[in-house]
């Protein structure tokens, strides 16, 4: 026989109507969110976490990065990020980093008119994302804004992602092009890696200038013979095992995450990386796993992609703390553009009630 339990007695939490005449900030909007439901409840149940993290005063907190959020205007929202310690280190892709770059050094980017066909906006010089314009003059006077950083690294044995970057931002905030993602990390020492930096404008300006720089001193007649006879001094090593030493160091460690990708995976492999080394050569270290993790991303688990995945799924990798253990983790299903300036807004009013 069936039997009819009022909730209170298996002490169910019980859900309450959402009032926004009783809200005066969008902090308080965000924890009245988590007692509705669908997607508010996750932005609201993500912002309970992000008050977790916030209030830890040993966490390490790394912010992962993919889809063009600086040329959807986010940028600040990620300095933001930085400026209140939300953001210890940073993983993004290459091509985020770069647009913002372009912001940073003068360009403009403008919204997409559907009166202009794509074949007109590659005659003009318009490279089109969604809807919104990044210009091909926007590439050219940023590469010679950090023409002379590349001549610096190119003369240095080995460097990465992570040295360019911090000269990058070091440059922007001497020259007072500022605010901007890379000036706001290097003032506050916070490390930006791009793993998967060859697939990126950036990535490519620094290999055109080496490869041209070499084609200066006589190397090599035509592309085949410059490209096969030229051996780039780029180690991504250098990021990885930087990045595991300040993971290892670290108490407590939080992920926040837009969209999924390369800089996900790669923020997340330093559990697995690490426990390698504690199995096989006995070293007496902790495995590095998340405690808090904050994931903004559309997409659906049923793809199977890495942008879709679970924090639960990560949990089976051993890059997790499971939430019987104190894992608090909140994922939300909706466009970054929208939920993320809505969190990081919240964020800071409860930063600046502490």
């Amino acid at each position: 026989m069936r039997e009819d339990h009022t909730g209170w007695e298996d002490k169910l939490e019980p859900l309450e109507s959402l009032d926004i005449r009783a809200t005066e900030r969008v902090s308080d909007l965000l924890s009245q969110m988590s007692k509705t439901a669908f997607g508010a409840r996750e932005l609201g149940d993500a912002y309970s976490v992000l008050q977790k993290i916030a209030s830890d005063p040993y966490c390490l907190t790394v912010v992962t990065l993919s889809g063009a959020m600086t040329v959807a205007k986010m940028g600040l929202v990620l300095c933001e990020m930085i400026n209140m310690g939300l953001a210890d280190i940073i993983v993004s892709t290459g091509a985020l980093i770069v647009h913002g770059l372009c912001e940073s050094t003068g360009g403009t980017h403008f919204k997409h008119s559907s009166r202009l066909p794509d074949e007109t906006l590659y005659q003009w010089g318009y490279n089109r994302i969604y809807d919104t314009l990044e210009l091909e003059a926007n590439f050219g006077e940023t590469e010679l804004f950090l023409e002379d950083l590349f001549a610096e690294a190119a003369n240095s044995p080995s460097t990465c992602s992570a040295t360019l970057t911090k000269a990058i931002g070091r440059k922007l905030v001497r020259s007072n092009r500022m605010p901007g993602i890379l000036g706001a990390a290097y003032l506050r020492e916070v490390p930006v890696y791009i793993p998967a930096f060859t697939d990126s404008e950036l990535g490519l300006m620094f290999s055109r200038y080496q490869v041209l720089r070499a084609r200066s001193g006589g190397n090599g007649d035509d592309l085949n013979q410059l490209l096969s006879g030229f051996r780039p001094n780029f180690n991504p090593f250098l990021d990885l095992h930087d990045y595991v030493q300040r993971i290892v160091r670290a108490k407590t460690l939080a992920i926040f995450t837009i969209g999924g990708g390369v800089p996900r995976n790669w923020a997340q492999q330093a559990a697995p990386f690490v426990q390698t080394f504690s199995e096989e050569l006995d070293f007496k270290v902790q495995v590095p796993r998340f405690r808090y993790g904050v994931r903004i991303c559309p997409e659906p688990v049923h793809w199977g992609g890495l942008s879709g995945c679970s924090y639960s799924e990560g949990i089976s990798w051993g890059k997790f703390v499971s939430p019987e253990e104190g894992g608090a983790f909140a994922e939300v299903h909706c466009d970054a553009t929208i939920a993320w300036p809505l969190l990081i807004r919240a964020a800071l009013e409860f930063k600046q009630a502490k």
